[in-house]
C-alpha cells in the first residue's frame, strides 16, 4: 500500500487541519477519486493512503479474530476490536486513523450510542498498525539518535499514553510483531517491548491474555 503526502492545503495552522479533519472537509477539498481512502493528520501534514491490501487486511482480520474467539469463551471477555477508526486528540488538534484498536465494550456502546466522530486516546486499550512499504517509517520507533521534528504514530500513542501499542511489521528484513507497553508521555516512547517472529504464536500477557496465530503471515514482496 502506497502512501502519499499532500501539500496542497500547506500553511494551514494544525488546529485549522484538525477541524477540517474532524468535518471531513479535507476529502472533500482534495477531490479524492473514491472512497475507502484513509486521510490522516501526522506530523502537521495531511497524509493519503489507498486501501490496504488483501495480506495487509488478513492479518487485521487474524487478529480480530483472536479477540472474537476469547469473547465466545469467555462471557466476562470485555475486550473488543474496530478497524480504521479516528482517533482524535482535540485538546492537541491532532488526528490519526489507526488500523485497528482494541477498547471495552463498554466504551464501545457508549461511542456507538453517541455517534461519536471517533474515539479519544483515554478510551483506547491498545492499538495496532501493520507496515507498508511506503509508510514504515510512521509506525516504527525512530532510528537510536534521531529525534523527530514531528512525532510519528509510535510516539504519538505514547504520548497520549495509550497502554499498548502492537505493531505488525511485514517489511522482510524485520517479518516480525512487537508489543510496546508502558508509554512515557514526557519522552514520547514505549519503555518496554516484547517481539515474536511470523509464524510464532503471539501472547498477549493480562489484561488480554490472548493467543494470536501468526502461521498464514507473510512479509511483503
Amino acid at each position: 500500500m502506497t502512501k502519499t503526502v499532500v501539500s496542497s492545503l500547506d500553511g494551514l495552522s494544525n488546529d485549522t487541519l484538525f477541524g477540517m479533519w474532524a468535518r471531513g472537509e479535507v476529502e472533500d477539498l482534495l477531490d479524492l477519486p473514491y472512497e475507502g481512502i484513509r486521510v490522516e493528520i501526522i506530523g502537521g501534514q495531511i497524509v493519503v493512503s489507498p486501501a490496504p491490501s488483501l495480506a495487509h487486511a488478513g492479518v487485521l482480520s487474524d487478529i480480530g479474530e483472536a479477540f472474537t474467539v476469547a469473547s465466545v469463551k469467555e462471557p466476562d471477555f470485555p475486550w473488543v476490536t474496530r478497524q480504521v477508526v479516528n482517533l482524535y486528540r482535540e485538546t492537541a488538534g491532532k488526528g490519526c486513523i489507526p488500523d485497528l484498536i482494541v477498547l471495552d465494550a463498554d466504551v464501545l456502546g457508549a461511542t456507538v450510542e453517541a455517534d461519536a466522530f471517533g474515539v479519544a486516546p483515554d478510551e483506547i486499550e491498545m492499538v495496532v498498525e501493520v507496515t507498508s512499504r511506503s509508510n514504515s517509517e510512521q509506525d516504527r520507533p525512530p532510528i537510536t539518535g534521531r529525534r523527530l521534528a514531528d512525532p510519528n504514530k509510535w510516539s504519538r500513542y505514547a504520548k497520549v499514553e495509550i497502554p499498548y501499542y502492537l505493531l505488525v511489521d511485514r517489511s522482510p528484513k524485520e517479518a516480525k510483531t512487537t508489543l510496546f507497553s508502558v508509554p512515557d508521555r514526557s519522552t514520547g516512547a514505549y519503555l518496554l517491548r516484547e517481539s515474536w517472529k511470523f509464524g510464532e504464536t503471539i501472547r498477549l500477557p493480562e489484561p488480554f491474555n490472548i493467543e494470536i496465530e501468526t502461521s498464514r503471515w507473510r512479509p511483503w514482496k
